[in-house]
This record gives structure tokens, sequence and C-alpha cells, in this order.
């Protein structure tokens, strides 16, 4: 291998850990993965080649389209120009699924990267054992703030979602080499591990749910074709029923959500997690009302509900205008109008119908994580937050890399000079 392919390969190798490491490194895994790509794209340029392969996957389409989308709003957005560039920065995290696609050339260097991240993932995942087991654990971040007990990084809703995603990868990927039996079995311990971690030793209450979908999936798939659209019914309500009678605190998240929403309803409470949702969300959709079809522009949001919500604005959702909807699909709505949220739509759309053509275990593993995500929008704005945002761009980035390599391609790269017929 080429002294220059070894160094891209490590290079990516890093972005794919750094997700499992905190922000700064995350940060810093951005960075490379940006130069990389540059130059990447660069010297294939000067050499006069394509990679025609890109243009088979849908998802490349609609990422590239909604980041120039983003970028259009900010000619009439109502944000300020800092405000609104910061949030286009946020918002175009997106690209690195193409960056990652673009760079992975070869089914092996796809392997070989997402060999890296499940490592990563790994080390996160013992990390997070250590802690509930009442070992110190020097690197866990999180580990001054009592209330994210056995959280490594950030907080509880990163942990449970990227656990979630990341247990569904280790089990559909468990057998893509069916003759490494070792292999089969550690990475069916691990996804094992990943969802009993969520489910009994962690408060999220969004990655209760990611943790139940993914388990939803795997049962559906495990059942014959007559029976699973039934399994599509059944599983969710007897999985959520076992989880629930099994673990306390489900019980009492679950108890508190119900709580919350209640006195909002009746009694407009807003200070607790479930009641600010709502609350934000009635803000949201009042703004959209009033931009149905072009929006308020990228990193409007936080200006626009503040100004009908009124002299409690700053009480309710606190100072600054650089907040979010805790809802990805009703933010982009917010921003972009109701295209915005057809856009999201189509992106979750777009990943399921690439991932639809993949093999087996890379099919399966890729519309887990595209659950997750979509799930994990229903609640926060995981696309547009830090950690998380940049897990999911990453981790898609990965499968649709191996998924795409591993399908029989034909001449990913071609001179142009190449594709012109002999006469």
């Amino acid at each position: 291998m080429h002294l220059l392919d070894r160094l891209r390969l490590f290079l990516i190798g890093f972005v794919a850990i750094s997700v499992s490491l905190p922000m700064a490194w995350i940060s810093l895994g951005k960075l490379i993965l940006f130069v990389t790509c540059l130059v990447y794209l660069i010297s294939r340029s000067l050499q006069n080649k394509c990679d025609f392969a890109l243009g088979k996957l849908w998802t490349v389409r609609l990422v590239l389209f909604t980041v120039a989308t983003f970028a259009l709003s900010l000619a009439w957005t109502d944000a300020s120009q800092a405000i609104a560039v910061m949030a286009f920065a946020k918002h175009s995290k997106l690209i690195e699924i193409v960056m990652l696609i673009s760079l992975l050339r070869t089914p092996r260097e796809a392997l070989l990267a997402l060999t890296a991240f499940m490592g990563g993932q790994a080390f996160f995942l013992l990390s997070s054992w250590l802690m509930v087991a009442g070992w110190r654990v020097p690197w866990a971040t999180s580990d001054i703030i009592p209330q994210y007990k056995n959280v490594v990084y950030s907080t509880y809703l990163d942990q449970t979602l990227i656990s979630s995603a990341t247990a569904a990868v280790f089990w559909h990927l468990r057998s893509i080499d069916k003759n490494n039996q070792w292999m089969k079995a550690l990475l069916a311990t691990l996804a094992i591990a990943g969802l009993v971690n969520v489910l009994f030793f962690q408060e999220g209450k969004t990655g209760y749910m990611a943790a139940l979908t993914v388990l939803t999936l795997a049962v559906i798939w495990q059942m014959p074709r007559r029976w699973r659209w039934f399994a599509l019914m059944a599983a969710p309500l007897s999985l959520g029923l076992l989880t629930y009678i099994g673990s306390s605190k489900i019980q009492q998240k679950m108890s508190q959500i119900v709580n919350e929403s209640e006195n909002y309803s009746v009694h407009g409470d807003n200070a607790s997690s479930s009641g600010f949702r709502l609350h934000a969300w009635r803000r949201s959709l009042q703004a959209i009302a009033e931009q149905p079809l072009m929006g308020h522009g990228v990193g409007s949001w936080a200006q626009t509900v503040k100004r009908i919500e009124g002299d409690q604005a700053e009480k309710i959702f606190g100072p600054g205008l650089t907040g979010n909807a805790h809802q990805e699909y009703l933010f982009w709505g917010v921003e972009l109008g109701i295209a915005g949220i057809v856009l999201l739509l189509l992106l979750i759309a777009c990943l399921i119908h690439d991932a639809m053509r993949f093999e087996q275990a890379v099919r399966r593993a890729t519309l887990s994580v595209v659950a997750v995500m979509g799930v994990a929008c229903l609640f926060n704005c995981s696309l547009y937050d830090a950690l998380i945002g940049d897990f999911f761009c990453v981790s898609l980035g990965l499968l649709l890399a191996l998924g795409l390599r591993s399908s029989h391609t034909d001449q990913a790269f071609v001179p142009h000079a190449s594709t012109q017929a002999p006469s």
C-alpha cells in the first residue's frame, strides 16, 4: 500500500475513533477529516479521476442539497450574521457523511475504518461498565457530575443513544466474517452489554426508546417474512412491557413523563423536562405557521420563539440566541419552513433507500442506526447538537461506505479520458 494511502487510512481511523472520545477530540477529528478530504479531492482532480460510485447513493445528493439550502437561507435569516453562520456550521456537519464515503475507496478500507470505530466504542462501553462496577475511571469527564453516574462523557442522552446505535452495529456486523467465531461471539457480547447498560444502568428516556427500537428491529429480522408485520406490532409492546417490569429506572421515568406532561397540559408548567419540550414544540409550531414556505432562516429558532413568547422568554428559554427546539423536525421547520421538515424526512428516506441495496449485515446495521437517529430527532436536535450529531454522521458515513464499496460497483475511479469509446 502506498505511503499516502496508509496515512489517509490512519487519519480516517482517528476520525472513526474520535466519536468515542470527549468533544475536543471530536472537533480535532472533524478538522482532520476536512483537511484530508480536501487534499484527497484535489489530488484526484489533478489525476483526472472521478468516483462515479458516489452518484449511486441518493444520500450523497440529498446531503449536498440540504447543506446548500441552509446556506441559501443565510440570505433571508432573521438571525444575526454571527449566529446564523455558527448555526450553518453545525448543520453542515452532515458533509462528514459524504467525506467519509469519498475517502474510503474499497471494502477493505471501509472495514478497517469500521473496525477502528467499533474498537473505540468497545473502549467507551467498557469505561461505562467499569463505572457501574464502582471503579474510578480517570478519563471519564462526567465523573465530576454526580447526576451523570455511569456516564463516560457528556450526558445520559448522548451516551444512551450512542450505545443503542452501536449495539445494533455490533450485533448485525458480527456475522460479516462467518469463519471467525470468536469475533462473532465478542461482538454479540458487546451488543448485549451495550443494551443492558442503557436499559438498567442509565437514565436517558430517549435512550430507552432507542434501545427498544434496535431490539424490535433485531427481533423482526429474525422472524420469517410472513410474520414480520405481526412482529412489528407485537415486539415493541412485549419488549417494552418486559423492560418496564424489569427496570425500576424505566418505571420511574415513565411516571415522570406522564406527570410532567399532565402538569403542562393542566397548569402550563414548563419548568420540567417534558413540560419544557412540549412548550418549545408549541412555540415552534407557531413559528412555522408564521413563515410556512421559506422559514425564518438558519440560526433563527431562539430569536423567533422568544419573540413569540414575549416577556417570559428569557426565564423559559434562557439567555442568548443559540438554543434549539429539542425536536429536529420542528427545528428544521422553523428555519426552512415546511420544506425543512420534508428535507429531513427525505434524508431519512434516502438513507433507507440506499441501505436496502447493501448486503444483509450492512443493511441491517445501517437501518438500525437510521432508526435510532429518527427516534432521537423526535425528542432532541440530535443532528444539530455537537457530539451526538457527529456520532451519527461518522457512523452512517462508515456504514454507507462499506455498503457502497461492497456492492460490486464497477470502476469506482475512472480517468475521464478512458470513458470515451474508441473510434
